[in-house]
């Protein structure tokens, strides 16, 4: 234990040391020979979308890293086209084909494109377009914005003569509103089929490297990581006062909390890192995730092994041991898949939905935990009501409380994301975005504070135990109030207990083995 506190106490020391260490800004987002697909009349390639606070009014002087700006800076972007393509230009030509990068507001994305006489819509100019638009033909369309002039931002690249290859001039665009940002490489040329690019953008916030929707994350996993230090002060305390009363259910009480310190604490240092270099290494990022998923399923299957009434009711899962162990493992395999899908190598704030596929499984089997938590929780008070055991009885009816509350929590708050996406398909309100990932691990905290309080570690905590006899808690609180004067009524009552014990030890052998069968 006195490991334990000093492992507790050098993390804190760590987060303390990364709070005060200064941080550089901007985002990287790196291509290599990226392919341009085809989109109506136009081929394309995604830069990056980012949510980015404006720059600080009063940013100035030379460029360093906190220095308040916050711009999307080309660097070494270069555009491939295959030979075939160059071969139909002359050595001599001046402007041989024509690729734009276009940066805009997620607000502005109607000034992109246009349609002529309510038909499909077009990206490029087409010559009817240029009549209605007066746009260029064989350009992107732009339509300036209705807050700034100047805006959506297009910059032009060309290649010369019958070159496969042409970079694109170094560049800056600074930010001057808070939003989220879309960057797009677009070339109007069919000739231009087959492009490809490399090189990189750096998106800069005015405090960090981390995108904009992910930055709230770190101060949140920070606190996460402190609030969970904080219990573990608390629990290790108590844990070793009474270390010779301690439960096996305690124990792995012990087991979720260290985990979850270490996730959070993982969490923050993995964006802190992000937020150093301005990318996400893959095998950093999955180290942290993996850990996440042998929280959740310990966190899972400690739940449902105290809604069977291990170490209370019963003293072994029995034949339930393998089943349990067969949804834990199904578990960890698919949260880990889900986890790495939407947090490994992910940068964009707006990067691809998980899969379909992993997060169906992810749902079915939260629920069927839930279904199979609540009906062992239900046996489990039948048991005990049976034994008369009121103080685990009363125990139980707190944890049950408190996981009906934590369920329709749960399902309220699915509802609220499924609105929030659905309402907001383009990403303009994420700045609040975090609140729906953060949720979810407040409410394990929450949860997990639930549980350390009902079984806390005491000088009494084997009354919490699995005896093998019955009415022990009512004897106990009995005793506790009353006392035995007349030796005749003491025999009584201790006769009543022999014949309560057995009558209670039979129906606990019947029930279990009905349990294990019906599981």
């Amino acid at each position: 234990m006195d490991l334990v506190a000093a492992a507790a106490a050098a993390i804190l020391v760590l987060l303390a040391v990364a709070a005060a260490v200064p941080r550089t800004a901007a985002s990287i987002h790196a291509y290599d020979l990226e392919p341009f697909r085809e989109v109506g009349n136009s081929v394309l390639l995604s830069g990056g979308s980012e949510g980015i606070v404006a720059s600080d009014l009063d940013a100035r002087g030379p460029f360093r890293i906190e220095d308040g700006r916050a711009y999307i800076k080309f660097d070494n972007i270069a555009f491939w086209r295959s030979k075939e393509s160059a071969e139909q230009h002359s050595n001599m030509g001046h402007s041989t084909g024509l690729i734009q990068a276009i940066i805009f507001e997620a607000s502005d994305r109607d000034n992109i494109g246009g349609s002529a006489y309510g038909g499909q819509r077009s990206i490029c100019c087409t010559p009817d377009l240029a009549k209605l638009e007066g746009c260029k033909q064989g350009e992107v369309i732009r339509r300036p914005s209705s807050m700034d002039p100047n805006w959506p931002v297009i910059l032009s690249t060309h290649f010369r003569a019958d070159y496969i290859f042409t970079k694109m001039e170094p560049n800056q665009v600074n930010i001057t509103k808070t939003g989220m940002y879309n960057l797009f490489f677009i070339s109007c040329d069919p000739k231009l089929r087959g492009l490809t690019m490399s090189g990189k953008t750096i998106w800069k916030n005015p405090d960090g490297y981390l995108p904009g929707r992910m930055a709230p994350l770190m101060k949140f996993y920070f606190f996460m990581s402190m609030a969970y230090l904080a219990l573990s002060f608390i629990w290790f305390a108590q844990y070793i006062r009474f270390w010779r009363d301690i439960l096996p259910l305690q124990n792995c009480i012990s087991l979720v909390i260290a985990l979850g310190l270490f996730e959070m604490t993982l969490w923050y240092f993995e964006y802190l890192n992000f937020n150093d270099t301005g990318v996400r290494p893959v095998g950093i990022t999955t180290w942290v995730v993996t850990v996440g998923a042998v929280r959740k399923t310990v966190s899972r299957l400690l739940i449902l092994t105290v809604s069977m009434g291990y170490g209370v009711v019963r003293p072994t899962l029995g034949g339930l041991t393998s089943k349990v162990l067969l949804l834990g493992v199904t578990y960890f395999l698919a949260s880990e898949l889900l986890s790495i899908t939407e947090n490994v190598g992910t940068i964009n704030d707006i990067s691809g939905k998980a899969k379909l596929l992993l997060v169906l499984p992810n749902a079915f089997l939260d629920a069927f935990l839930i279904l199979w938590i609540f009906t062992s929780l239900s046996r489990t008070l039948e048991k005990l009501q049976a034994r008369r055991s009121s103080v685990k009885l009363d125990i139980y009816r707190k944890f049950t409380n408190a996981l009906a509350v934590a369920v329709i929590a749960s399902v309220s708050w699915i509802g609220y994301e499924v609105y929030f996406k659905a309402t907001d398909p383009f990403s303009e309100r994420w700045q609040s975005a975090w609140i729906i990932t953060a949720f979810w691990d407040i409410l394990s905290l929450v949860l997990l504070c639930v549980m350390c309080y009902l079984w806390a570690p005491s000088q009494s905590s084997q009354r919490y135990a699995y005896s093998g006899e019955a009415g022990d808690d009512d004897e106990e609180a009995q005793s506790l109030t009353k006392g035995t004067s007349d030796g005749n009524i003491g025999l009584v009552k201790l006769d009543k207990k022999e014949r309560n014990a057995d009558h209670a030890d039979a129906f606990s052998l019947e029930d279990e083995a009905e349990e294990d069968k019906l599981e």
